[in-house]
């Protein structure tokens, strides 16, 4: 207990004898029912972003649904899911948890779970800043029961300091309920059924620390910490990054890794380049990996813009801190794309233009409120290959443009996060986000499984297409070691040509990319290599949004 001691004295100097005394009970529980398993990202790795409702299928859940089809299709190039929250829920698509513990009965059940488990490693999903209104916590709350008291926070909505608070949302910071009778104003980051739970209160310290155990003890080997950048509240300050933020996430590493060692941490914040990174810490003591946020919003820039040099710099500056840390690639998820993360790279005029393209693709823009009161754009809400090309272009461009991205984003040091729509070919639903209101919906459909099949099967259809080059680069990717995530790398660029020189002790690989509509001579590039993807010798030229893995 020593080890915590400080961190302790840190964030709850009045409870740090009381609090040491619950992590060490906690602990010692979970010792005694988590398998203690090997763990180790390698080149091998590449992780399948996806909800647990996300394909359906008559007779069965959904989440056998998932391990049916992950089994069938996927399990040459992915050997680990990241399955989105999957807990019982009451809005956000399942970010706004009712019970952390429980799995949905919607989905299936722990046992569904665990059968997931014995093909593919898992990341969970904890979304530990905030809690469902309608949870036990919550209600507990409102009734003044005292095992509740302090779990969120109460504040006036009259202090000026709550203007300097960092908003991701257009809405109140601060939402009204009924506390036993009274007006209580509670906190909200994200909205009014998404309260933020309390980390001052040691309490919430132990009992998320709970939850995290017991992710690990039902086979997460990675988990992914949502939203993390919010979880403490101190007023006269921005509310985002705080030191004690920090601190509470590397004491969670540290008492994680007392008892599963081989659990990987990951932090979602999808901010600015230079704060994202922060949550590396020293490379030894915080997020094993952190979201590569700002490689989806820059490889659609660059492609519109068919010009690599703002991309080849940013490349050129990634630095980690320790070779014991790297980043998680991808290029779309659940959310939309994020352009705060652009900030810093490119102007907001460019930011403004990548809006309009979005617009114009029949996607739409979610917007932020500013200090000064003004809005901006947050967000993206666009099927990634929507983003790309215009829904109008003949599919074998769409797919060119579209893969020249993925194959960007699977050769980037660290570990690929593809999203299902992703690599199964997906376009925006236009009509979800007309049905629910909801913007990221464009991006969230589900899939029925035997229409999917049926569509994969069909030769040229839009989904084989993408999904036969994804595995192909998927399978190629697995067999050189060049590709380890925590491997060298080199970024630079030659006639044009965007090049990620990946080495290992025993080969190196050289991936070039071609961002423009016309063709690129790379004949000094490949004289004497060989073309992973065909085993022959490696071609002379790049035609438009071509590109090539040689060795």
């Amino acid at each position: 207990m020593e080890q915590f001691k400080k961190d302790i004295q840190f964030l709850y100097p009045d409870r740090v004898d009381e609090t040491l005394q619950e992590i060490d009970q906690i602990m010692n529980h979970y010792r005694a029912i988590t398998p203690s398993e090997a763990f180790k990202l390698d080149e091998e790795d590449a992780i399948l972003i996806t909800y647990a409702d996300s394909f359906k299928d008559e007779n069965e859940s959904t989440l056998q649904t998932l391990n049916k089809l992950c089994k069938k299709y996927l399990k040459e190039g992915i050997n680990s899911i990241h399955i989105l929250p999957f807990y019982p829920y009451t809005s956000d698509d399942g970010f706004s948890v009712v019970d952390y513990m429980e799995v949905n009965p919607d989905f299936g059940n722990w046992k569904d779970v665990a059968e997931l488990e014995k093909s593919f490693y898992l990341m969970f999903d904890a979304v530990i800043n905030h809690m469902s209104k309608s949870s036990d916590w919550f209600k507990g709350f409102l009734r003044e029961d005292p095992e509740f008291e302090n779990f969120f926070i109460e504040e006036n909505p009259d202090k000026e300091e709550l203007n300097m608070v960092t908003r991701p949302r257009v809405w109140p910071l601060l939402h009204k309920y009924n506390k036993n009778g009274k007006d209580a104003f509670v906190w909200t980051t994200f909205s009014e059924d998404q309260v933020d739970l309390n980390y001052a209160n040691p309490k919430i310290f132990l009992k998320v620390l709970d939850v995290l155990l017991f992710y690990v003890s039902k086979g997460a080997k990675l988990i992914r910490l949502d939203a993390i950048a919010f979880m403490w509240k101190k007023l006269g300050t921005t509310c985002i990054h705080l030191e004690e933020t920090h601190r509470i996430i590397q004491l969670y590493r540290k008492i994680i890794e007392q008892v599963a060692p081989q659990t990987v941490m990951i932090t979602e914040t999808n901010v600015p380049h230079s704060e994202n990174i922060s949550y590396f810490g020293n490379g030894l003591n915080e997020a094993h990996m952190v979201y590569n946020f700002s490689l989806p919003p820059l490889l659609a820039y660059s492609l519109h813009k068919e010009n690599v040099d703002v991309l080849t710099h940013w490349a050129q500056s990634l630095q980690l801190p320790s070779d014991k840390t790297c980043f998680f690639n991808f290029t779309a998820s659940h959310d939309g794309i994020g352009v705060r993360p652009l900030q810093g790279i490119v102007s907001d005029a460019e930011i403004g233009k990548l809006a309009k393209i979005v617009e114009s693709h029949n996607g739409r823009v979610s917007y932020k409120s500013n200090p000064d009161g003004s809005e901006s754009p947050y967000e993206l809400n666009c099927n990634y290959m929507d983003l790309l090309t215009n829904p109008n272009e003949a599919d074998d461009l769409r797919v060119k443009r579209f893969m020249l991205t993925q194959a960007v984003m699977l050769s980037m040091p660290g570990v690929p996060g593809i999203y299902y729509h992703s690599i199964f070919g997906s376009e925006n639903d236009e009509q979800g986000v007309i049905d629910s209101g909801i913007n990221r919906r464009i991006n969230r459909k589900k899939l029925e499984f035997s229409q999917l099949e049926k569509e994969l099967n069909q030769p040229g259809s839009l989904r084989s297409k993408v999904y036969e080059m994804y595995m192909k680069m998927l399978k190629v990717r697995k067999a050189e070691k060049a590709f380890d995530p925590f491997g060298e790398a080199k970024f630079y660029q030659e006639n044009g040509v965007f090049i990620v020189e990946r080495k290992s002790a025993s080969d190196t690989v050289y991936c070039l990319y071609n961002f423009t509509g016309g063709e690129k001579d790379i004949e000094k590039l490949t004289e004497g290599k060989i073309d992973l993807a065909t085993g022959n010798n490696a071609d002379s030229s790049l035609t438009a949004y071509e590109f090539m893995w040689i060795v």
